[in-house]
């Protein structure tokens, strides 16, 4: 894209260098705070009603922060090499919730109702709204990736030759394994909950439909898909690990025969991260040169959010109600835009 184009984060955003790279957004669901994962072990929490020029810094784990995500009712959850799961509340107090020795916490989650996760090596724990393990579930490989349904009633775990969905509060916990030969990584479970589906190392995706257990094979990649985002009704599935954005259509039958629509690529620079709008058929785009783009699923419109330069998008998040949009980069660059309406 031409230097002549202008670019939101100027007019609309505000960014700051951090000094490491950007793990992972997280926006706090009393919507106050952005928390900023980075490599060097610490979170940055932003006071959005503030607007404030100072971030503070949270020194929440020895070692690096592996993962992020927004806590149940407010503030963020956080893992990291330390062995250590973190509650970081709105106001920057940071929490130990779980020591889990040596081993990493490679992937972390919660939902709104209270209930988190933890992903450490091959077993996933499952922590209570007071902090405590109430269970731990035990996989045949390590976990490649967790996520919670829409409900929070269950989880869905990746590892190696397939995945496996638990029922959180099941008193028996033997899980749903759903089977496919290969890595798995990245996981997504679709909004209406009928469909999970992961990303491969085999530079592909692969789905199943729950109804019935029809499997969905999602190929063509040039590289390795990371990033995962539904729609917010389902309709469409978006993914990294190509030069455009890439949109399986999860309706009229699909993706199973079905082609993907392209949004947003052409000019050879790989996409690394996607985030669906919360509410419309929109996604923001990542790219491996910095790049940020909005595009529209409905009429292919663009709009240029921030310019190549500051490295490689490893972080895209959204607000709850879709107006402020986060992104980081492998270079410590992190930007908020304010996409709310004007009069």
């Amino acid at each position: 894209m031409s230097d002549t184009i202008d670019y939101l984060l100027g007019e609309r955003g505000i960014s700051r260098q951090l000094g490491a790279w950007v793990i992972g957004l997280a926006f706090g669901r009393e919507g106050r705070t952005l928390h900023v994962g980075l490599g060097d072990g610490t979170v940055r929490v932003v006071n959005l009603a503030a607007r404030s020029d100072e971030w503070a810094t949270v020194e929440a784990h020895k070692g690096a922060c592996l993962s992020i995500c927004a806590d149940g009712k407010d503030g963020a959850l956080t893992g990291g090499d330390d062995g250590r799961v973190m509650r970081i509340a709105p106001d920057g107090t940071a929490t130990e919730l779980q020591k889990f020795g040596s081993k990493w916490v490679e992937h972390v989650a919660a939902h709104e109702s209270g209930v988190r996760a933890a992903g450490v090596s091959k077993a996933v724990h499952v922590i209570d709204a007071k902090g405590e393990v109430a269970k731990s579930l035990a996989h045949p490989s390590t976990v490649g990736g967790i996520a919670f349904d829409a409900k929070g009633k269950r989880i869905a775990a990746s590892h190696y030759n397939g995945a496996s969905l638990w029922f959180v509060g099941a008193k028996e916990d033997k899980p749903r394994v759903l089977e496919w030969k290969g890595s798995h990584a990245a996981i997504a479970i679709h909004p209406d909950g009928t469909h999970v589906v992961t990303a491969m190392q085999e530079m592909a995706l692969h789905g199943w439909r729950l109804a019935d257990g029809q499997h969905m094979r999602m190929s063509g990649y040039p590289s390795k898909t990371h990033s995962l985002s539904f729609t917010s009704k389902g309709k469409w599935l978006a993914t990294s690990g190509a030069e455009s954005v890439v949109l399986w259509p999860f309706f009229g039958g699909g993706p199973m025969g079905k082609a993907p629509t392209e949004l947003a690529g052409g000019d050879g620079v790989m996409c690394t991260r996607v985030a669906c709008h919360p509410q419309h058929e929109m996604v923001a785009a990542g790219f491996e040169d910095g790049l940020v783009l909005l595009s529209d699923i409905n009429n292919g419109r663009v709009l240029p959010i921030a310019p190549p330069g500051e490295g490689g998008i490893s972080a895209l998040a959204w607000n709850a109600n879709g107006t402020l949009l986060a992104f980081g980069t492998e270079k410590g660059f992190c930007g908020i835009l304010d996409l709310a309406a004007r009069g």
